[in-house]
């Protein structure tokens, strides 16, 4: 099976095996957001994956 590559990139793997990434649909439209929500958006956030999807977008 292909793993979906565009999707891969945008995954880090931590130093304990965690999975990081940014939410989607935090570039734009940010001018009305509070200065606070908009650093809060680009914090990274943990993402919780089954063994399958894990497989599917981890080589």
């Amino acid at each position: 099976m292909k793993s979906n590559k565009s999707f891969t990139k945008r995954l880090k793997v931590s130093k304990n095996g965690k999975i990081t990434a940014r939410k989607p649909g935090q570039n734009h439209f940010n001018a009305k957001e509070s200065r606070r929500a908009q650093m809060n958006k680009k914090r990274a956030a943990h993402i919780h994956m089954s063994n399958k999807a894990v497989a599917r977008f981890l080589p």
